[in-house]
């Protein structure tokens, strides 16, 4: 039941990128460099053979997404016009000397850009041998992409960059078609389902994101529909299956639960998909613990409880709450 007083999210999708965008009022975007990435940390994650590997996460400096999914608060760390041709290959450069050590010893990388790798307004099509030789010395490369840009364009980057290999990251979000269609991704199951064929025709890993809690599921719901995406997800070929649960932070999802129809999910229902997931053995399964005392609608149990996922994270395996 939506609370009188407040403007419902539309059922047409012709009017969600205007109510989303409204939404955003007040909220402020970061000020960023176009030659400078936003930032980078160092990270561990056991490999498919079980064994922990030092890597680095690079948070590119990009324009924001042309998708304007109802969840996604990344736009915040964006600019809103292009950068220059060049720009992000002297982000990645500068990057991987201001990291030293991490980024020698660093056996992946991922290069993240809030948005899709291969949309050429992004990351300009020039740049991309220029990152493929840059990145050619790890042995996993992992960027991030949008199912429906998916396709044929990746291949030159792909042959460029051998013999690294080549990891790309699809939001799958949810497996719940309803929930699907209504975050404004403009992707179906199908949809997602050829992107996933294709990166298995090119020897391409996918690594899948799912969404804990998506907002019109309620906690029963929420859960149940995580296990069913990670199904499709491993079903779909995936290597890696990363949860996150769904946060604040948009505009949008605030006004969701000021009417009743979003709210954070709880730690138990967080942990109760990761376990879920692990228990399947089809693949790794990652929990992200980024800002998790504010992802979550009982804060309190993060204490304790984010240190398990933590070590559920490098070893792949359950850990007593004891």
């Amino acid at each position: 039941m939506i609370a009188q007083g407040i403007e419902p999210y539309p059922e047409d999708p012709r009017r969600r990128e205007r109510w989303i965008l409204e939404r955003r009022q007040g909220i402020v975007r970061d000020v960023l460099d176009p030659r400078r990435a936003a930032g980078w940390v160092a990270e561990s994650e056991p490999n498919p053979l079980g064994l922990v590997e030092r890597g680095l996460t690079v948070f590119l400096t990009n324009r924001e997404c042309p998708w304007r999914c109802l969840m996604c608060d990344l736009w915040r760390h964006t600019r809103p016009e292009r950068g220059a041709p060049g720009d992000v290959p002297f982000q990645i450069e500068t990057t991987f000397i201001e990291a030293g050590e991490a980024y020698h010893s660093a056996r992946w990388v991922k290069l993240y850009n809030a948005g899709s790798f291969f949309d050429p307004g992004a990351i300009p099509v020039v740049d991309r041998g220029v990152i493929a030789e840059q990145c050619r010395r790890f042995e996993r490369v992992i960027v991030e992409n949008h199912p429906a840009l998916t396709n044929s364009r990746i291949r030159p980057f792909l042959e460029e960059l051998r013999p690294a290999r080549l990891e790309i990251a699809l939001g799958l979000e949810t497996a719940h078609p309803g929930v699907l269609a209504r975050l404004n991704k403009r992707i179906d199951l199908d949809g997602f389902r050829r992107a996933a064929d294709f990166l298995r025709e090119q020897a391409v890993d996918l690594r899948v994101f799912i969404l804990v809690k998506p907002p019109f599921l309620e906690e029963a719901e929420a859960l149940d529909w995580a296990c069913r995406s990670l199904d499709f997800a491993f079903d779909c070929g995936a290597v890696v299956v990363s949860l996150i649960p769904t946060r604040f932070g948009n505009g949008s999802l605030e006004a969701l639960a000021a009417a009743g129809q979003f709210s954070p999910p709880r730690f138990e229902t967080l942990e109760a998909a990761f376990r879920y997931g692990l228990t399947l053995g089809r693949g790794r399964v990652f929990v992200d613990v980024w800002e998790l005392e504010k992802s979550v609608s009982n804060p309190e149990a993060v204490l304790k409880g984010k240190p398990r996922l933590q070590a559920m994270n490098l070893s792949q395996s359950f850990v007593d709450p004891g």
